[in-house]
């Protein structure tokens, strides 16, 4: 499933075609994804402008002129593609409509942004603009890992007394925002924290030390286009590329990158996941 710096990198790649713009005509093409569609969602579209597009963890967040915000989930496959010209940026054909494509967005500007997904796990609904924290997907999202109010404070305050393994803590949605499997492997294997380490029982020091390392390989991640494995596609098509700066996931059996160290990656299974880790240099 796209973890933050996926949908953030998709949010940026929607900015030209969508930010500002209205929706001169929006297509719904099936009554449900992962659930139904709000009611009259295409009227309640077309014809709107776009004011801003923001993120809320995995997200995409597109505040309309109606006072109405459409929460959009990518889902395991969900992928949104432009085509047409926008604003003279790009120059591709409309594509012949796919099998999968479920929401198509034709903008004033004479772009077309198409919510495509073969697995039909994603989601969209929309809400109250002005009550949005409210809203039942939003309300106990914890706080953004770029933003200010995730601190060396707070995640010592929520680690303390956690009798959970760090990496299962570093999941909860309801702690910190955004984190997945990939970048919580990636962020322990460089913090050297063995991911079965109870939370409760990391020192102080150690905790407050992964607020940076969080940031930088977000912020890293979100550069490199996010990290394309099986389905994740940025806008214009292309794929991601911080999968070819993995240091520990999905590298079983490979030699450990960090400095002065001779293990290898093993690989083993927390709550359903593949954790990836070093057990000489993550202690």
């Amino acid at each position: 499933m796209p973890e933050l710096p996926e949908v953030e990198t998709v949010r940026r790649g929607l900015i030209p075609a969508m930010e500002g713009q209205v929706i001169a005509k929006a297509h719904v093409n099936r009554p449900d994804l992962r659930w139904p569609f709000p009611p009259n969602m295409a009227d309640r579209l077309t014809g709107t402008t776009v004011t801003a597009l923001r993120r809320r963890s995995k997200y995409i967040l597109a505040d309309l002129s109606s006072a109405e915000t459409l929460i959009i989930h990518l889902g395991m496959s969900g992928r949104m593609q432009i085509s047409g010209d926008v604003l003279g940026s790009f120059h591709h054909d409309y594509p012949a409509p796919a099998k999968h494509d479920h929401v198509v967005f034709d903008m004033a500007n004479g772009a077309r942004v198409t919510f495509n997904d073969a697995r039909r796990f994603g989601a969209m609904d929309l809400g109250d603009t002005a009550t949005l924290e409210d809203h039942w997907l939003i309300r106990d999202i914890g706080p953004e890992p770029l933003g200010n109010a995730f601190n060396e404070a707070y995640l010592i305050a929520k680690f303390a007394g956690k009798n959970m393994p760090v990496k299962t803590a570093l999941l909860d949605q309801k702690l910190v925002a955004g984190l997945g499997n990939i970048y919580v492997c990636e962020v322990l294997h460089r913090a050297g924290i063995d991911p079965r380490r109870k939370a409760g029982r990391l020192s102080k020091q150690r905790v407050a030390s992964l607020i940076p390392l969080i940031r930088d390989v977000l912020t890293e991640a979100i550069a490199a286009g996010g990290s394309s494995l099986q389905d994740h596609r940025q806008t214009n098509g292309e794929l991601g590329y911080f999968q070819h700066a993995f240091k520990a996931y999905d590298r079983e059996g490979q030699s450990c990158t960090t400095s002065g160290c001779d293990g290898v990656i093993h690989r083993i299974v927390q709550s359903g996941r593949s954790t990836f880790f070093c057990r000489q240099c993550q202690r």
